[in-house]
């Protein structure tokens, strides 16, 4: 429910959006020797258009100096930029992972054994390339010799690398390569490696479970506060920037998490099990290869450091954006009218750029990780490749150990390069989940604290006081009584603060001072739902949603019959052209609501509102929308509607309102004047002279002369 808002007069706003953007990937190498296979990159994913009908009343304002063309609306006021603290909201993202422990326990428990069994497939694997090299090795020597006299001989021969060689070597010469030992071997080697993959699948897929859970509890959480922040924080916030948070960064996060937490886990485990298998081959080829690791921790440090703000500014920009299309679609209308497509566009092109720009330095600059690992990792396999031979050569470790380690080396600075890859999208991540821990800790309105009674409809302002900004003062030491099913208009200038009145009633916002009562119980010590529950209103800027006419107006009290949707609209006049319609009440009412005129819509608002069946009715100059012969039709209809209700309604066509039973002329915050129609004539005083304005202007304007050719 909202209420149309005049200057320095907020009100609250119905939700819409469509909201655009992107998401950020990065690409994996694959496996290696049957380490668990990286996960997917989401090279700029495309987040689906969102839509919810609505007429946007977003604060605005301009950038100093107003240098940005283009229609007002395309001032909306952008939120500051938010410094990014990594390691707390990283923490509490994965805090939100507690309510699936159990899963998380399985989880680790199929990690570790899919990393135990990839891990030791290169050992077995080296054991096969032993007997691939004994075998080849002992047929080359005589047949009949021993060991011994083959060891001798290399040495005679002035070879003492090969007689080490041969010295530690299982060979028996003459003899070729076992292949019944190198069957078991590789069978041995092949099914550990599809145990890993087996166990690596279900751990996926348990994750990916755990993850979409969370997320689906995070939007959950989101929508619920949403339910429970006040008007006021929707006044500050651009919609297109709010609604990106619940959608984009949302998506962001699941992505993230999806793609980075498996290959967390499976890295790290995959880094302890690798550098034991390496610790005991060779302790000197393992102190080679942790070199690696400083290094690779270095150039990570430092790369990430310096795109992390640019993640920061790449989501804020892709708030922005969406704030600035949805705006210019909903009022493309006017865009039109006004010829200004080009400054639109300009201003569209002129953030596009500078979401291009903070998207590719965040891409570019977390980007350069990869390759900068792989060249640190190439070191190391170099490094171990020329130790290695060298241990070979001198007879301290086999072949097969060299080629294991080999592998393990690969096995070991892979999964840091696969956490340095990830880097960009852990940033990414964590900034969208900054975003939307911002919308989670935004200060609630005052709950509510007992359930109110049945209203009768008393209304009584006790001595209240209310602004917007601290100092700007707009109502200040009110007091008025709207008795039980009386009828209150409220007039004045623009900006009186009538429409605020009412929203202060409706607890949209609450008092500085003084207190509302009804039936003479605090309004504050009543629950909203309740006290809203029994409050009817109808607007100016009607809202309807997309659905059908008969849903519509339903929407006024959920379970009502078919009958009573009826009556509602047979009473305020709904039904003369639902009848005409090709559908009749199941007439689609599109998105924009274009379809059905604006004078039908309102009809549509009132039969919604007659429906409620409220004890407190508030129209806010509703009939403005409707031709004169339809608003006297009308009159007729909330005259029966406001029977026995007390009604509040804003007017500005004071015509419509003089059989009111109390009329309050505002000025400035202040009521200035009140009682009758007659009787505020006959005082001669702000009324009297708002009353004939309405009417000597527009005979002034009649009896003007037309302005003299030349």
């Amino acid at each position: 429910m909202s209420a149309r808002s005049e200057p320095n007069e907020p009100g609250a706003r119905a939700p819409q959006s469509r909201t655009g953007g992107g998401g950020a990937g990065a690409r994996k190498d694959p496996g290696w020797w049957g380490a668990p296979p990286a996960g997917k990159g989401g090279g700029g994913a495309g987040v689906p258009e969102q839509k919810a009908a609505g007429d946007p009343r977003t604060p605005k304002r301009l950038p100093p100096g107003g240098q940005r063309g283009g229609p007002p609306w395309m001032g909306a006021a952008m939120p500051a930029e938010k410094s990014m603290n990594f390691g707390p909201s990283a923490r509490r993202l994965l805090g939100r992972l507690r309510p699936h422990r159990l899963q998380l326990v399985t989880i680790i428990t199929l990690g570790v054994s899919s990393v135990a069994a990839a891990v030791v497939g290169p050992k077995i694997l080296g054991r096969a390339t032993d007997i691939i090299f004994t075998g080849v090795i002992g047929h080359q020597l005589p047949a009949g010799s021993t060991l011994d006299q083959a060891v001798a001989g290399a040495r005679a021969a002035g070879n003492d690398n090969l007689a080490d060689m041969l010295a530690r070597m299982d060979v028996v010469p003459g003899v070729g390569i076992d292949f019944d030992a190198l069957g078991r071997v590789l069978l041995l080697a092949l099914g550990l490696y599809l145990a890993a993959s087996l166990l690596s699948w279900w751990q996926g897929w348990l994750l990916n479970g755990v993850v979409q859970r969370t997320v689906l509890r995070l939007r959950a959480d989101v929508e619920d506060k949403l339910n429970r922040l006040p008007l006021p924080y929707f006044d500050r916030q651009p919609r297109g920037e709010l609604l990106s948070r619940v959608t984009n960064d949302i998506d962001n996060i699941s992505q993230t998490l999806s793609q980075t937490l498996s290959q967390l886990l499976t890295s790290v485990l995959t880094v302890v099990g690798v550098l034991a298998m390496m610790f005991w081959i060779s302790p000197v080829l393992a102190l080679v290869a942790l070199v690696a690791v400083p290094l690779s921790v270095i150039v990570t440090r430092l790369i990430a450091k310096r795109s992390q703000r640019r993640f920061i500014a790449q989501w804020r920009h892709t708030g922005e954006l969406n704030g600035q299309i949805e705006e210019a679609y909903t009022g493309h209308e006017l865009v039109k009218v006004f010829g200004r497509q080009r400054e639109v566009e300009a201003a569209f092109a002129a953030k596009n750029e500078e979401l291009f720009q903070a998207s590719f330095g965040a891409q570019f600059i977390s980007g350069i990780i990869m390759p900068a690992m792989m060249f640190v990792g190439n070191l190391s396999y170099v490094a171990i490749a020329v130790v290695g031979g060298l241990r070979v050569a001198s007879g301290t470790m086999s072949l097969g150990d060299v080629q294991a380690f080999i592998q393990y080396s690969r096995q070991f600075t892979q999964p840091l390069t696969q956490v340095a890859s990830m880097a960009n999208l852990l940033q990414s991540g964590v900034a969208s989940a900054e975003r939307v821990f911002a919308v989670l800790d935004a200060e609630e309105q005052t709950p509510d604290r007992v359930a109110s009674a049945r209203v009768d409809g008393r209304v009584e302002f006790e001595h209240v006081s209310f602004r917007y900004k601290p100092d700007k003062p707009l109502i200040d030491d009110l007091s008025l009584v709207a008795e039980p099913g009386h009828t209150v208009a409220i007039v004045g200038p623009t900006g009186a603060g009538k429409t605020t009145l009412v929203n202060l009633i409706m607890r949209f916002y609450e008092l500085d001072a003084g207190r509302i009562t009804l039936d003479r119980q605090d309004i504050s010590t009543m629950t909203r739902t309740e006290l809203r529950g029994r409050i009817g209103m109808v607007l100016q800027d009607t809202w309807l949603f997309g659905g059908t006419i008969r849903d519509n107006i339903a929407y006024g009290r959920p379970g009502a019959g078919e009958e009573e949707i009826l009556a509602a609209a047979r009473a305020t006049f709904v039904d003369r052209f639902v009848r005409s319609l090709p559908d009749g009440y199941d007439t689609v009412i599109n998105e924009e609501g274009s379809n059905v005129s604006a004078g039908e819509k309102q009809l549509i608002t009132i039969a919604r509102a007659f429906l409620a069946e409220p004890s407190l009715l508030i129209l806010d100059e509703a009939t403005s929308s409707v031709d004169t012969r339809t608003e006297v039709l009308l009159q007729r209809a909330m005259a029966a509607l406001r029977s026995d209700r007390t009604s509040f309604v804003i007017a500005h066509r004071l015509s419509t309102i003089r059989d009111a039973d109390l009329i309050l002329m505002m000025e400035h915050g202040r009521i200035v004047e009140q009682g009758t129609h007659e009787e505020l004539l006959a005082a001669g005083g702000a009324y009297h002279d708002l009353y004939h304005s309405q009417f000597t202007a527009a005979a002034s304007v009649d009896a003007e002369p037309e302005p003299a050719a030349r």
